[in-house]
């Protein structure tokens, strides 16, 4: 007889196949404390959240600009440096476990700002705040992928991360439908909303602690290896591919712009609510299919997003644009999209890096793709300087071009 937890665990990730009471332990835990930082991300999201809170503490704009590159580049760039500390780690638990306490206190310290401090010096505290931030979730992502590589089995990873981002959904729905609401007002409200989600990184440490994870081979070496980018065909079109669809995180608020007749506030809500509602619908089903082919999600992911985007510019140049339910609409559709974007780039990289140097290769990527994000928001920027349409274009060419050239990657899961 399996553990009721086994069962439990092959219900949820729909398992073809019987999985060892060990990985449905861990399983569960990754399930589990990935759903607490989830929420937590979105209770904190730059976006929405820490800007609107910046504005109300009257920090000048300039330094609210700032928030989200912080944020974004924060996350990926430092990969590269935490690849070798990671490596030397028997257990690499550690390192994740260590990030997100660390994304814990980084927003125990904004909450500290919110309650203290306005004007230029709450935005220049909030800037340095969520540095730390990004700095400590650059720690989990670098090492996320080795650990899920190591504790759950090859065929069920997506389904795991997916069911993770399908629940953290329900709660950051609740949050923008508040948001959207008006009752959001003042600073109080968000400032609970803030400390909830230091409270919920912590106890995502405490539970990915209990992970039982099979110690690593001790290394003398644990400088990052580039010889993947100069010998690894596969692992340099996937960067290219992942680099292209970045435009997928960075459309977004340019549908926004494209409503007209919404406040700030309550555009950036209805981003939120369509980010969550996609999520909730998309992350376990695409979380599944990138078990299958994560490939093909990558191809119908960049086709759909380039698709919609264009969808929104004739919406746009037709007058549709302005009618209430239109542009959210089409803004779930490519926020879709995108969730089968990161559910597939995750899985494809953890399943096409070979065991031993999962860390230097997530490093090596993101690191890239940190670099990448920039020139494409750059070029998104210049585009804007035309208007919103112009944008969406540019990425819709771009989003393309990243599908098509998904189909020239390797199929991994069954290798």
């Amino acid at each position: 007889m399996t553990h009721p937890v086994t069962d439990v665990y092959e219900e949820i990730i729909g398992a073809d196949e019987a999985v060892r009471d060990r990985e449905a332990r861990n399983g569960l835990r990754h399930m589990v404390s990935l759903s607490m930082t989830k929420v937590a991300d979105g209770l904190i999201d730059p976006k929405l959240v820490l800007s609107w809170l910046a504005g109300a503490l009257g920090a000048p704009a300039a330094l609210t600009g700032l928030l989200v590159p912080i944020r974004e580049a924060g996350a990926l760039l430092p990969q590269i440096v935490f690849a070798g500390w990671v490596q030397s780690l028997q257990h690499r638990k550690w390192a994740w476990v260590i990030g997100s306490a660390g994304q814990g206190i980084a927003a125990l310290a904004i909450v500290f700002i919110a309650l203290t401090m306005e004007g230029f010096a709450a935005g220049l505290a909030l800037c340095a705040a969520l540095a730390v931030l990004a700095v400590a979730r650059a720690a989990c992502s670098v090492s996320y992928k080795d650990i899920l590589g190591k504790t759950v089995g090859k065929t069920r990873r997506g389904a795991v991360t997916g069911v993770a981002g399908s629940v953290a959904a329900v709660a950051v729905i609740v949050f923008a439908g508040l948001l959207m609401s008006g009752l959001l007002r003042d600073v109080m409200p968000v400032v609970v909303a803030i400390t909830f989600a230091a409270a919920l990184w912590g106890a995502a440490s405490v539970v990915f602690s209990w992970l039982e994870e099979t110690a690593s081979e001790d290394t003398e070496d644990t400088s990052v290896d580039f010889t993947p980018l100069k010998e690894d065909r596969q692992f340099r079109l996937f960067i290219a591919v992942r680099g292209l669809l970045t435009v997928t995180a960075l459309a977004p608020p340019y549908f926004v712009l494209l409503g007209g007749g919404q406040s700030a506030l309550q555009g950036l809500g209805a981003l939120l609510l369509a980010s969550a509602a996609a999520a909730f619908a998309g992350s376990y089903v695409w979380g599944r299919f990138s078990d299958k082919s994560s490939r093909k999600v990558l191809f119908l992911s960049g086709m759909l997003a380039a698709g919609f985007a264009k969808l929104a510019v004739l919406a746009e140049m037709s007058g549709w644009a302005g009618t209430a339910w239109v542009i959210p609409v089409i803004l779930f559709f490519f926020m879709l999209s995108y969730q089968g974007v990161r559910s597939a780039r995750s899985v494809y990289l953890v399943d096409m890096s070979p065991e031993d140097a999962r860390s230097s290769y997530a490093a090596l990527a993101n690191t890239a793709i940190g670099v990448l994000l920039l020139i494409t928001g750059a070029f998104g920027g210049l585009l804007a300087l035309a208007g919103p349409v112009a944008s969406l274009t540019g990425f819709a060419m771009l989003s393309l071009a990243g599908g098509l050239l998904a189909l020239r990657l390797d199929e991994v899961e069954n290798g």
